[in-house]
């Protein structure tokens, strides 16, 4: 019966890959002109250019955060102790939850693939905002070496984009 605790625990600690998100085309998170997310003060990442408008786990994990009046982003830990934030567009906190569809909340336990949020994005652009998902490590300074894949299209729950 231990031994079942056990693998169980171990099993947990194996997150070594993150998959991407949502679909569409990986670039520098430091392209984006926020001065909050590309300055890194969030924590390391990437952002995507969605080609797609589903927002999935990226690997199992627990809601840590869930932005409820607006919807746009959910934070994740992870079994290694990762903290992720994925934030869907720039500034799109002031559309109040329109165009936003959560599947989530606080405290739920998610697999890689889960459903986190639905975006409508013609009407992130049609108020003048970006619509690139941001997704970082916020405590990437106790995970110095995640390295993350910039600058190629990837496939929501099938592209690795980040690897500890």
């Amino acid at each position: 019966m231990f031994s079942f605790f056990k693998k169980k625990e171990a099993e947990k600690d194996t997150v070594t890959v993150m998959k991407a998100c949502v679909s569409g085309r990986t670039i520098p998170v430091e392209e984006l002109d926020d001065g909050v997310f590309s300055a890194g003060i969030m924590g390391k990442g990437i952002a995507i250019v969605p080609s797609s408008e589903v927002i999935v786990a990226p690997c199992s994990g627990e809601i840590s955060a869930v932005m409820e009046d607006s919807r746009h982003a959910v934070g994740l830990r992870l079994d290694n102790g990762a903290e992720l934030l994925i934030h869907e567009g720039l500034d799109t906190v002031m559309l109040n939850g329109e165009g936003f569809e959560l599947f989530v909340k606080e405290g739920d336990r998610v697999k890689a693939g889960d459903r986190l949020i639905r975006f409508d994005t013609r009407l992130i652009e049609s108020r003048g905002l970006n619509p690139a998902c941001v997704f970082l490590v916020t405590n990437s300074d106790a995970y110095p070496d995640v390295q993350f894949k910039i600058g190629m299209d990837v496939t929501a729950n099938e592209t690795v984009i980040a690897e500890f």
